[in-house]
């Protein structure tokens, strides 16, 4: 975990792929949240008890910014920056195959899928979502793609794209495995907000990690 601020408030941190943002069945330990109870042992009281300073989350094999509370004043307002949608949020993803439009947008409510309970599905009945792209860099057979999701739902991006026929590469649970990285190619590279004490606009930006260089390297000459 590294921590790229911090003040009395609030951190960002900048999550390594392969790390479980909280606690939960079959991951009890060796989470983002014992990393941060240990850096911070006053967290205990924000957010729950199985999610202290949790504001939102990243899944466990993709990588970049997260956001997190040191106290529930600065819980509530950064939750409501996010209820209100003014948080900005950007992905880097790379997809399977070319995506015409040079930008836009996919809207698709989601919820559990009915046949796979481990899975999202864009389905009736489902939680509102949207996620604006815009086409990055055309690569061989494949497209990267800048991502600005103005909803946070579970699997939101890899469900969208996979939905719209360009499954992220290596996301083997909504596409399939890669043999140019051994996870989704999904990076959090930036992250923009109003302090919730005074009002400041702070943003961060998180480079590319070395695996998904890598991986776009030899995309990029394949």
């Amino acid at each position: 975990m590294r921590i790229v601020y911090e003040d009395e408030d609030l951190l960002v941190v900048d999550k390594p792929a392969g790390l479980t943002v909280h606690p939960a069945p079959g991951h009890r330990s060796h989470t983002l949240v014992n990393a941060l109870l240990a850096h911070c042992r006053d967290l205990s009281g924000v957010g729950g008890v199985l999610r202290p300073g949790i504001v939102h989350r990243l899944d466990k094999d993709t990588s970049g910014l997260l956001l997190v509370a040191k106290n529930d004043r600065a819980h509530a307002g950064l939750s409501k920056q996010l209820k209100e949608h003014s948080v900005e949020k950007r992905y880097l993803a790379l997809v399977r195959g070319r995506v015409e439009q040079p930008e836009g947008v996919i809207e698709g409510a989601i919820g559990r899928d009915p046949r796979n309970r481990k899975c999202m599905a864009i389905v009736e009945g489902g939680r509102p979502a949207r996620t604006a792209y815009r086409v990055r860099e055309y690569l061989h057979g494949m497209t990267l793609v800048e991502v600005a999701p103005s909803t946070g739902r579970t699997h939101q991006i890899r469900v969208h794209f996979a939905a719209a026929g360009h499954p992220i590469v290596g996301d083997a649970l909504y596409g399939k495995p890669s043999t140019l990285v051994g996870r989704q190619f999904l990076h959090a590279c930036r992250l923009a907000f109003r302090h919730p004490r005074d009002g400041r606009s702070l943003a961060f930006e998180s480079p590319l990690p070395r695996d998904l260089e890598e991986a776009l390297s030899r995309a990029a000459g394949a």
